[in-house]
């Protein structure tokens, strides 16, 4: 068997795809009447349409590059040009040959397509990042969807009847037909009749919707699940041998069954035909609530997951501040026995260190200039109490201070620089520190020197408990490096926001 453990499939051109198989299936549909020469005719619909299409397949096979790329407003530009400049042009341009079967309203229909295809996926990325996360809708689930969606199946049937009643185009001696018809007044003047039809037309869906309620609530969860599949088909044999009859015998007794002019079910209630729609419900239904049981199931995990997760980040927190305590009181106490003018000044810098340490430390993210004026006041107190000479240079290249990124993440490479390279040194010392960052990355390089003898520069719980950090924060989109040269500690750390 194929290995498919680290098949993990690239989703980056899923757009690409979609919009190709757009263009498949009307080239499709302009082939399936054709008897001869039909891959011929086949590949013109896909070579004309798809020059019709050029500019949609090309910004859906690079829209998340641009997106990763390019700021908001000028994506927004790159997309308006593209479907509402290009995709017009080239569909004018493709109206300007002649290519058979394809004709003026089989390019027209795919551009226009396009575009709903676009929205419908736009709203759909809308939908996933904003509307499915609010509680009142994750608490409707597929059962209650699908009875709304029965209750407005019915509403409209309904109107759609009443509007219908009385016009001589659906009403006729013998039969009565229900029209694409929506008219208030006929609906106010005849609102006993609308009521009559709307319950009746619910009493037949809910059948259904009993059904698939069984099926969803007991079938799969409790026979299936637990009795095999034998046995879950053995139990719908025998739901629908104790349901349909009564079921059916219910809806023949329905008024509505014979007012078309022709009777919808059958006199007889045991007639199989019943029971053959009965099985296609349970049937049809089945993917849907396997679906919908697979999907609890697996926000089970995500939620259990996500759970143990934020556990150990509280953890390894609660582990970091007692870290960083001991080094600013070890900071404050060098000071006073240096008898320093700078005291009381360091000690409120302190003071403040300590504030951003337990209250920003708590909160999931900061924006980046908070977190380098947390290292520059850092940097300042360690040289004040310093007795060596330290040679320091930071490099900043920001491009936007207001990203976000986690606390305290940071300091970790320059307090381990410190403990371990810095202040153990017998002589001077040196530290260098390079920032790199724009909206989509961030590169933090730390080097600094340190006496090879003693112990290495990434003991201690710092360096330990920021792996920790980094898995947790950043999966996959993180890459920690570190490395020595002769006597110098090197520690890179590259993030990626998007």
């Amino acid at each position: 068997m194929p290995n498919t453990k680290n098949f993990n499939p690239n989703y980056k051109h899923q757009d690409f795809f979609i919009f190709t198989g757009l263009l498949l299936w009307v080239a499709i549909c302009n082939c399936y009447d054709q008897h001869t020469a039909v891959w011929l005719t086949y590949a013109t619909c896909i070579l004309t349409l798809g020059f019709c299409l050029l500019p949609v397949l090309m910004f859906s096979f690079f829209k998340q590059a641009l997106k990763e790329k390019l700021s908001n407003k000028k994506y927004i530009l790159y997309w308006c040009g593209c479907f509402l400049i290009l995709l017009p042009v080239f569909t004018l341009l493709a109206t300007q040959f002649q290519t058979e079967p394809v004709d003026l309203s089989d390019k027209l229909t795919t551009a226009i397509g396009a575009l709903t295809l676009e929205l419908l996926l736009i709203l759909n990325q809308y939908y996933q990042k904003k509307v499915q996360h609010i509680k009142w809708i994750k608490k409707i689930g597929l059962e209650n969807a699908v009875l709304i969606s029965i209750v407005l199946i019915a509403l409209s049937i309904s109107i759609m009847a009443v509007s219908s009643l009385n016009n001589p185009v659906y009403q006729r001696e013998g039969f009565w037909l229900i029209g694409f018809e929506f008219n208030i007044r006929q609906l106010l003047h005849n609102f006993g009749a609308f009521l009559s039809f709307f319950s009746q037309f619910l009493i037949m869906y809910l059948c259904g919707y009993l059904l698939f309620f069984i099926n969803s609530r007991w079938l799969v969860p409790k026979i299936l699940k637990e009795k095999g599949l034998l046995i879950y088909l053995l139990s719908v044999s025998a739901t629908v041998a104790l349901l349909y009859p009564l079921l059916a015998q219910l809806l023949i007794l329905l008024p509505i069954n014979t007012v078309f002019g022709r009777s919808i079910f059958e006199a007889n209630p045991f007639e199989l035909e019943n029971a053959f729609g009965a099985f296609a419900i349970m049937l049809i239904s089945l993917p849907v609530v396997l679906a919908l049981q697979w999907g609890k199931q697996n926000n089970i995990i995500l939620s259990l997951e996500k759970e143990k997760s934020q556990n150990e980040l509280d953890l390894l927190k609660q582990q970091l501040n007692p870290h960083f305590f001991f080094n600013t009181l070890n900071n404050l106490y060098a000071l006073s026995l240096q008898k320093s003018d700078k005291t009381p000044e360091s000690i409120l810098q302190l003071s403040e260190l300590m504030r951003y340490t337990i209250y920003k430390g708590k909160e999931k993210t900061v924006k980046l200039a908070q977190e380098l004026d947390y290292i520059t006041d850092y940097i300042q107190l360690q040289q004040i109490r310093l007795r060596k000479t330290l040679h320091f240079e930071f490099v900043k290249q920001v491009s936007n201070d207001q990203v976000e990124i986690a606390p305290l993440l940071l300091v970790v490479f320059i307090e381990n620089a410190f403990k371990h390279g810095i202040e153990p040194a017998d002589g001077e010392a040196s530290l260098k520190l390079s920032l790199i960052s724009n909206t989509q990355t961030l590169t933090f390089c730390a080097e600094n020197s340190f006496d090879p003898e003693e112990i290495g520069p990434n003991s201690g719980i710092g360096i330990d408990n920021l792996r920790k950090r980094l898995e947790l924060l950043y999966p996959g989109k993180h890459t920690l490096d570190i490395s020595t040269i002769g006597n110098i500690f090197k520690a890179e750390l590259k993030l990626q926001f998007t």
